[in-house]
């Protein structure tokens, strides 16, 4: 049984009756959603909007995304029909709306922010760097009191008065930077202005999320901010856990749904939950959604969406892949870049160690006893440390080779099951385990602070994963320290990870592409250059040491130069 779209229901009285039976299979060609109708009656609702500080003034018109917010279809004349959502007419303090554009400029630098729009849609609001210029909800207020926040992070400041003035938005920020926030207060604020749900009825904001702990993270931030709000209910939609459970929630209304695309489409082809109120959307960590698989379910979603819809997009990094999604999904989007896309935390010190396949295990374990003795003597806690592997298989192997030594450790992988992985996590989070044992499964979109060690046992393939890895630690502004170890055939990887090193050192933004068209090349490059290696040697009956190495790959024999093999590779300390 296919899931039918509001959009494509047909209007008569047979509509409401099958909207959740529906038996139509889904058009795959409407592709365009600036061109959905909808068949839904209109109701006039107030919205009801508390605002907390006197000098937010009542309703300006604002942009809105004017190419979606076309007008209905002639109402039908039933009593269910969906309600339209409400689009309230925000309007920050006048403190904030005085903002002269070089005081935006000046803001915007000082936060390390680069924030575009395109040529022929309006311009940005201005960032906003207290709460309470932002004139939330009283209820939100209360809550961001009480979790005591009391200034936004750069990526909130600006983020949040696009959200909340009712624009899209391309979001480039890395984990850590306080973007869940960015968006969920935003979204909460949506909610309260809509039209209540009733049974079987909403979500009315959905989060797309590409992990099922990335999902939990979301949910746990959604429920900081509406503790003061017994009406506002928020469900999780993940894979690995109870269907039935979540089956119930959906049926019996929900504000915020935050899901695994995979698990929301399962729901929604069972009519549990439908998309006909869903007016708010925020697709996080996009480009790992892609990079899982996850766009056919990204794009199902996307253009069944009924109309009147914003939509947030957040991805640490951009490859085409993302911005051919956002050109196809976001109305006029402002585009909010904050620091240097993925580049290696700079406060992350780096060692490269060359080793032998065999040797990595019993050099882990030196490496760990001797920070475990090092900490004893300082009177300190052992240091929280993140042990990336290759292979699930391995995770396992590791884990159990560091508890049979008397550490205390425990793995993550995709392999475990969702409780498993939840334990593992919070034995970790709360320091009752010290070191956590993952694959890469783990590097993204997962934030524990006091991470003070991460160890490559096996090097990734890209830098890109790389990057993602080592930026588990060095977080929210402490030190942090990744050590790599290394063989021959992570060369390539090597090369790129100490021309990074020698750049930063140098004063240079590291700059890597991402994605999979990206990863691809890379792959392709290393597999070239690996040929041209052996070719060479074969024909000069050398070592590869003294080869004519193509011009592209010259600096990458100049980079290793500049080190002794296996010393300490650079810490970017200030």
């Amino acid at each position: 049984m296919s899931y039918v779209p509001p959009h494509l229901r047909n209007n008569g009285s047979a509509a409401v009756a099958t909207a959740r039976t529906p038996s139509v299979t889904l058009d795959n060609n409407n592709n365009n959603h600036h061109h959905h109708h909808n068949n839904h009656h209109k109701l006039a609702f107030t919205s009801n909007n508390n605002n907390t500080n006197a000098n937010c003034s009542p309703s300006l018109p604002t942009f809105h995304n004017a190419s979606r917010r076309s007008s209905a279809a002639p109402p039908s004349p039933r009593i269910f029909a969906t309600p339209d959502p409400v689009f309230p007419q925000w309007q920050p303090s006048e403190r904030a709306s005085r903002m002269t554009p070089e005081q935006i400029e000046e803001v915007r630098s000082r936060l390390n922010l680069d924030v575009t729009v395109a040529s022929d849609s309006p311009p940005a609001p201005a960032p906003i760097e207290s709460f309470t210029d932002m004139c939330l909800d009283s209820s939100i207020m209360k809550d961001i009191a009480y979790h005591e926040y009391t200034r936004p992070t750069s990526i909130q400041a600006q983020a949040m008065p696009i959200a909340l003035s009712g624009r899209d938005l391309l979001g480039c920020a890395e984990t850590g930077s306080g973007k869940t926030a960015a968006f969920t207060i935003p979204m909460i604020q949506h909610c309260l202005a809509q039209p209540s749900i009733r049974r079987n009825d909403g979500p009315l904001a959905l989060v797309l999320a590409p992990t099922r702990e990335l999902a939990q993270q979301i949910e746990k931030e959604v429920k900081a901010f509406s503790r003061s709000l017994e009406s506002l209910k928020t469900a999780i939609v993940v894979g690995g856990t109870n269907i039935e459970k979540q089956r119930a929630e959906l049926r019996a209304g929900v504000e915020i749904a935050v899901a695994t695309p995979g698990r929301f489409i399962d729901h929604l082809q069972q009519g549990n939950t439908s998309l006909s109120r869903i007016s708010f959307v925020v697709l996080d960590e996009a480009d790992r959604m892609l990079d899982m698989g996850f766009e056919p379910q990204i794009r199902e979603v996307m253009r069944s969406l009924p109309e009147k819809h914003q939509t947030l997009l957040f991805s640490a990094t951009m490859p085409v892949e993302i911005e051919a999604l956002a050109k196809e999904y976001l109305a006029s989007p402002v585009q909010v870049k904050v620091g240097k896309v993925s580049s290696p935390t700079t406060n992350v010190s780096q060692t490269l160690v060359k080793i032998s396949e065999n040797e990595k295990i019993d050099r882990l374990l030196d490496l760990l006893v001797e920070d475990a003795s090092q900490a004893e003597k300082c009177g300190h806690p052992f240091p929280l440390t993140i042990v990336f592997v290759e292979r699930k298989t391995r995770c396992d192997e590791v884990a159990e080779a560091l508890v049979a030594q008397g550490l205390s450790a425990v793995s993550l992988h995709g392999g475990r099951s969702q409780s498993e992985r939840e334990a593992a996590l919070h034995d970790f989070r709360s320091g009752s385990t010290n070191i956590l044992v993952a694959t890469d499964v783990a590097s993204r979109g997962l934030d524990v602070t006091g991470v003070s060690h991460v160890i490559n046992l096996d090097l990734p393939k890209t830098m890109e994963d790389y990057v993602h890895r080592i930026g588990r630690t060095g977080r929210a502004g402490s030190t942090g320290l990744a050590t790599s170890f290394y063989t021959d055939r992570d060369m390539f990887l090597v090369a790129n990870i100490r021309k990074a090193i020698a750049d930063a050192e140098s004063g240079n933004t590291l700059t890597f592409a991402t994605g999979k068209v990206a990863r691809r090349k890379e792959k392709e490059a290393a597999a070239a250059q690996k040929e041209a290696n052996i070719a060479l040697s074969k024909q000069l009956g050398l070592g590869a040491a003294s080869i004519n190495i193509e011009d592209k790959y010259k600096f990458m024999i100049t980079a290793a130069n500049i080190k002794r093999e296996g010393a300490a590779d650079s810490a970017w300390d200030d």
